[in-house]
């Protein structure tokens, strides 16, 4: 059972939020949250991305950026992470959240969200959908396992 889920990626101020806010709507009675391997710590929500979410209906207000830690992730059932190299690197410095680190997009490609950090507002755009797609796939399969 997974009622507490982790967003990760690298600032936590584009594509994690966005992961955050997506689940955050559609699962209401679990606990979730974003960090980054590098964050920005402090800093909102990046501006393009922010105005992209915006455009789609997804408010990224309030969010602040939060590193990722041992200890922040343990208190989590589920950490997505938005690349395969955020995957090694909580691997490597907390190898004990192995088993409960997967893609974000796991069951919608599993390639990884490319970063869209000081690119294109496309690449936000692009971005947006990816997270919102893979957001979906996680939510229906959460859902089942929550319903039987």
């Amino acid at each position: 059972m997974f009622d507490s889920i982790l967003v990760v990626c690298v600032g936590n101020i584009c594509r994690s939020p966005v992961g955050e806010r997506l689940l955050s709507q559609s699962l209401p009675n679990h606990r979730i949250a974003s960090a980054g391997i590098g964050a920005l710590v402090g800093h909102p929500a990046d501006a393009t991305m922010s105005e992209v979410a915006a455009d789609h209906g997804l408010s990224l207000d309030g969010h602040t950026a939060q590193q990722f830690t041992a200890a922040l992730g343990q208190g989590y059932d589920l950490i997505l992470v938005m690349e395969p190299g955020h995957r090694k690197e909580i691997m490597r410095s907390a190898p004990q959240l192995t088993g409960r680190t997967m893609l974000f997009d796991q069951w919608s490609g599993g390639q990884g969200i490319p970063d869209p950090y000081r690119h294109e507002r496309s690449a936000h755009e692009h971005a947006f959908q990816q997270i919102s797609a893979a957001a979906q796939t996680w939510v229906n399969r959460l859902n089942k396992t929550t319903s039987g």
